[in-house]
């Protein structure tokens, strides 16, 4: 039972993200409405600029990076990290019976596997980094944008989670057969890393392609469990920094902001666009 509970809780803590707006953006100028087409796409999480500064693959990382940095101390980062704390303190007490529960061989370590390898972040940054050359290559600014903030989610939460291992500094769980795995424990760096690709996917691309991505990212957290090498609490908090990294990477840069409105007959979008994007923020 606890091990569903923790299901639930974790997809919960990924799909409550739509509860929490983000920070409010800059005062917008002159609205300008656009009818609602359902053939468009939504638009990707950061908006674009007209024109972009040239800059090199590295040169942008760096840029980027240092941006996102100084966006992540915000009242929303704030929120989702208390959240992940409260409910990795209120589920440590039953770390033990939780992996209890998920551990075993057969079918169950043939199904959680994948998970070890799903969620490590070498995986994840080689499938952003394919993106972002994808991207580049088609000259589509959108997917080169998604395949950006893919590698800095990955960066950023890989570096969050060593610094809190280092300082935290919990054994992991010993196993059945009374081995340990090396290394520290809290928080999961498999669940912080696959919960900033699932976030930044669902920033990008809306819920529809958010939802499987959470659960794939629940699956990876779970097979931690599994494998013996994390406690539920480790996941917990290991998905709070991974939803808190990807909000936090695309947030910059906006210079457009989209909500639904109701006409008389029928519906539409109402588009408030900055009269002065800050080329500064810009993604490349």
């Amino acid at each position: 039972m606890r091990s569903s509970t923790l299901a639930a809780f974790v997809i919960f803590l990924s799909s409550s993200t739509a509860a929490f707006a983000q920070d409010p953006p800059p005062k917008p100028q002159d609205p300008v409405t656009v009818s609602q087409d359902p053939a468009q796409k939504p638009p990707a999480a950061v908006g674009e600029a007209a024109t972009k500064p040239t800059r090199g693959f590295f040169s942008s990382l760096g840029h980027n990076l240092k941006d996102d940095v100084k966006h992540l101390p915000r009242k929303n980062s704030l929120y989702f990290l208390i959240g992940g704390g409260v409910a990795a303190a209120a589920i440590h007490p039953w770390d033990e019976e939780i992996n209890d529960r998920l551990s075993g061989s057969g079918a169950a370590e043939t199904f959680f596997k994948p998970g070890k390898y799903i969620g490590n972040t070498a995986v994840l940054l080689s499938a952003g980094t394919a993106t972002y050359l994808i991207g580049r290559g088609k000259h589509s600014g959108r997917l080169q944008h998604l395949g950006m903030d893919e590698i800095e989610g990955q960066l950023l939460a890989g570096a969050i989670v060593v610094g809190l291992k280092q300082a935290v500094r919990r054994e992991r769980p010993i196993k059945d057969d009374g081995t340990q795995a090396s290394g520290f424990a809290f928080p999961s760096g498999h669940a912080a890393s696959t919960f900033a690709a699932a976030t930044i996917l669902q920033q990008h691309l809306g819920y529809r392609a958010g939802i499987p991505t959470y659960l794939v990212a629940t699956y990876v957290a779970m097979s931690r469990l599994h494998d013996e090498v994390h406690s539920a609490s480790d996941v917990v908090f290991g998905a709070a920094i991974g939803i808190v990294v990807g909000r936090t990477v695309t947030w910059h840069g906006r210079n457009f902001y989209a909500s639904p409105m109701l006409l008389p007959k029928g519906g539409g979008v109402i588009v408030n666009v900055n009269a002065a994007p800050a080329l500064s923020h810009t993604r490349h």
